[in-house]
């Protein structure tokens, strides 16, 4: 009999897409800023490490008006491709990010935050489900909400965003 060989499609997407992104950084706080926003840091220095570009990078207020204007504005940006917050994902009253962006998506990418409690449970066990995390479109622009945490913001780039952002792009804009 005949051995069949089964092609890799995700691995064939990800040989094919190769390129450089455009990236937004939102920080969502009430207390830090631009100087003291290690989040943010974080996130710019992989995100440049990895060849990509950081168009804008900003500090807001933790509000939902605020984060829908702003969403809106990097929408319709020709020069933004990818819009990646942080912070404004717990369960304090404050916390609004999951649930306003939520309800902005074309499309949500659901497996994103099974993935992130799934690696963040070795390190931190059972608060892993308190680290709300989201991802989706939104006017064809990849949208990662990562957790405020310096450490959860690693986490999500090096083992989900960066490895994948290339192929995910190539996917929603074929």
């Amino acid at each position: 009999m005949r051995e069949v060989r089964l092609k890799n499609p995700v691995a064939e997407h990800r040989e094919k897409a190769k390129g450089r992104a455009n990236v937004a950084i939102i920080t969502l706080s009430s207390t830090r800023s631009i100087e003291n926003d290690q989040s943010g840091d974080i996130i710019q220095a992989l995100v440049e490490g990895g060849g990509h570009a950081v168009a804008l990078r900003k500090v807001i207020t933790d509000s939902r008006n605020v984060l829908r204007a702003t969403l809106r504005e990097l929408a319709r940006q020709k020069d933004v491709e990818v819009i990646i917050t942080n912070g404004g994902t717990g369960l304090a009253t404050s916390d609004i990010t999951v649930e306003t962006v939520r309800g902005m998506l074309d499309k949500e990418i659901p497996g994103f935050d099974a993935l992130f409690m799934m690696l963040s449970y070795p390190s931190i066990k059972s608060a892993a489900m308190l680290s709300r995390a989201l991802a989706g479109t939104i006017n064809k622009k990849l949208v990662f909400c990562l957790p405020g945490s310096p450490k959860a913001c690693k986490l999500a780039m090096e083992q989900l965003v960066l490895p994948d952002l290339a192929h995910m792009l190539m996917v929603l804009h074929s």
